[in-house]
């Protein structure tokens, strides 16, 4: 395997389906605002949309990966058996699941947003609003079950693009906005189920040639599937630890008016850069780091660990200083026309501020936890993860009356930077990961370079601050021109002090 084509490959459809996000949102923000009627779909879509990052961006591949692959070496009939019980029993428990909380939804939705009982406008319209997008669950989950499979075999491009339905499906429908009104919520909720479905149908299409479906419900469960449904909910726990914080945010935030709103345009423009440095990353060297492992090879395994510690900091230092300084003009620049006023964008760029600082913290959690997931386990991950929470937990509510909403970012932040910091020193103490003896010359190489290129990106921020002004109707454009210009002067630097190496791009590991 190829890391950094493989990884650029990956990155590329998941750049587009960010983008597309970005451009939906961007309708959605001048449509809904921040408004009540926003925080309900907000967290009508938030609690699905958890789930899918949950299950498909790296968790499930964590759990299901290793032991397809070890079923693979054996021949493709018992890949195919292993994988058709574990395809048969998801198909039951989600069901069941999603019927059971269909069912329970107000109760739910009091637990997800207990803020929202102070408005019973506001919880009647999330508890509609999530009964519609819920079955989504159902059908991403299952999608998210065959993109393992293709990524088994190395397939990473068709995993990549299949989320671009969802986005592309919102856009068209958001076209629309003006005639639908009020309405626009549910139509909007309608289509996140409907692209779900057509996800799931998108993805069986490829993954034929990899897995023949044979539905039955008459199962064995044998000591292979047990360890993996043993392994599942900790990599689910683990692994989605950010969006875990997110979602507990979320609940927390339900409290304060608007916040829900402020907090998930915020997360959405960190995320473009996590799914890149983190999720991408972490994806792609599974499968090849838990072959390496199986088979011994100590040297290949240290090689393909620290290139994706590298690489993981290379692009997520430079996103996280740019968001530091930037944090303001990037909010204005990306969600302040229509109804998103300047309020919102100033309160949407503080949170984006604090969450800035945890955003490497956030990739490096993936890689790490990656490392472990490679060797079959799911559960050192899981009890860091379940302290990180915890910990989060406790700050946010320790400060929430004191400070409000802004809280959840600076805690999100200090409980990812705790998880990041135990779980390099467990795999460290352990002789999973060491560091190569270039590896710090590397790493001063790429801090060298983001302290010049964000100098370059300050100074251009500020001769260019009456065309970014939130008054300014083209300010998109010169935001998008000062950030083109900043990361290829990064690029740039980054080559000439060979903080990145042209030559590794062809390197195999």
């Amino acid at each position: 395997m190829n890391l950094i084509k493989s990884t650029s490959t990956f990155s590329l459809f998941v750049l587009l389906s960010r983008v597309l996000g970005y451009i939906r949102d961007f309708f959605i923000a001048i449509y809904l605002g921040s408004g009540p009627l926003a925080d309900a779909f907000f967290v009508a879509f938030r609690i699905p949309n958890t789930f899918r990052r949950l299950f498909s961006e790296g968790t499930f591949n964590a759990a299901f990966v290793p032991s397809y692959s070890s079923e693979l070496l054996k021949g493709r009939r018992h890949a195919n058996s292993f994988a058709n019980t574990i395809f048969n029993l998801l198909l039951l428990g989600l069901f069941f699941t999603i019927l059971i909380i269909e069912i329970f939804m107000p109760a739910f939705i009091k637990i997800i947003a207990p803020g929202f009982s102070n408005d019973s406008e506001k919880l009647n319209t999330a508890i509609s609003l999530t009964r519609i997008t819920f079955p989504f669950l159902f059908f991403i989950c299952l999608a998210s079950f065959f993109s393992a499979i293709l990524n088994s075999h190395n397939k990473f491009a068709v995993t990549a693009a299949a989320p671009i339905i969802l986005n592309v499906l919102l856009i068209i429908c958001l076209f629309y906005a003006e005639n639908l009104n009020e309405n626009l919520v549910f139509y909007l909720s309608y289509t996140v189920t409907f692209a779900g479905a057509l996800q799931f149908i998108f993805l069986l299409f490829f993954v034929k040639k990899y897995f023949v479906i044979s539905i039955n419900f008459n199962l064995k469960i044998n000591e292979k599937t047990k360890n993996f449904f043993a392994k599942l909910l900790p990599s689910i726990f683990s692994s989605g630890v950010t969006q875990i914080n997110i979602l507990v945010g979320t609940i927390i935030a339900s409290f304060q008016a608007s916040a829900v709103s402020y907090l998930y345009y915020a997360d959405r423009i960190y995320q473009i850069n996590l799914a890149i440095a983190g999720i991408a990353i972490g994806t792609v060297i599974l499968p090849n780091l838990s072959r390496h492992i199986k088979n011994n090879n100590s040297l290949k395994t240290i090689e393909l660990q620290n290139k994706a510690l590298e690489l993981s900091l290379f692009l997520s230092l430079p996103a996280s200083l740019a968001l530091m300084v930037g944090s303001e003009q990037i909010t204005s620049a990306l969600f302040g026309y229509g109804s998103f006023d300047q309020v919102s964008v100033n309160n949407s760029a503080k949170a984006l501020f604090y969450f800035s600082f945890g955003l490497p913290a956030f990739s490096l959690i993936k890689i790490f936890s990656t490392f472990l997931f490679a060797r079959n386990d799911t559960k050192t991950p899981f009890k860091y993860s379940l302290i990180s929470v915890i910990l989060n937990i406790i700050i946010s509510l320790t400060f929430f009356s004191q400070v409000g909403f802004i809280i959840i970012p600076i805690a999100t932040t200090i409980s990812s930077w705790f998880n990041g910091i135990i779980l390099l020193i467990f795999v460290i103490n352990k002789n999973y990961f060491r560091f190569r003896s270039n590896f710090l010359i590397q790493t001063t190489k790429i801090i060298i370079s983001n302290i010049i290129s964000i100098f370059i990106f300050y100074f251009l921020i500020n001769f260019l601050a009456s065309s970014i002004e939130y008054t300014n109707n083209y300010k998109f454009i010169f935001i998008i021109l000062i950030v083109l210009l900043t990361f290829i002067s990064y690029i740039g630097l980054s080559i000439i002090i060979k903080a990145f190496k042209i030559s590794d791009i062809n390197l195999k590991y």
